[in-house]
């Protein structure tokens, strides 16, 4: 993995974008898609997924809106996209196996792959690199957040 920033244990990639607000996390691909999953710091809030239900491939979603909804033993909520588009593929080995998202955020544990919209537009709304770790710096100090557990 590229250079990582840490807040509080919790992993920030800096070659990926966020919204920082909705915990979410996005890497454009080369053929002009992107992956969307939620970050380190969404997983250590929610503790260990029980459940992960993926919208449909197909469905166009506009930003801010759900591609998903986690449970676990403290939390239910929704997965709201950072970008508007199709949805293309969604990561299937959610369904067997929710802990991905705990386990490995960032790889395994994607969410869905999009075919943005807006793209040019909306990336502007989102951070990246040493200011994506900034502002999760001030988040999780603002909202005393505490240390990321990870789940082997």
């Amino acid at each position: 993995m590229s250079d990582v920033g840490e807040v509080r244990g919790c992993r920030i990639p800096k070659d990926l974008y966020y919204s920082v607000d909705d915990h979410t996390w996005v890497r454009l691909n080369e053929d002009g898609t992107v992956t969307v999953g939620m970050t380190d710091v969404a997983q250590n809030l929610a503790g260990p997924v029980l459940h992960a239900k993926v919208k449909k491939v197909g469905l166009t979603r506009a930003r801010g809106k759900p591609i998903g909804t986690v449970e676990s033993a403290k939390w239910v909520g929704p997965i709201k996209t950072p970008v508007s588009g199709e949805i293309v593929e969604v990561n299937e080995k959610l369904a067997e196996d929710p802990q991905l998202l705990n386990r490995d955020p960032y790889g395994e544990g994607w969410v869905v792959k999009m075919k943005p919209t807006n793209w040019d537009e909306e990336v502007k709304d989102l951070v990246t690199g040493e200011e994506a770790v900034e502002k999760y710096r001030e988040k999780v100090e603002r909202e005393d957040i505490k240390a990321c557990d990870h789940i082997e």
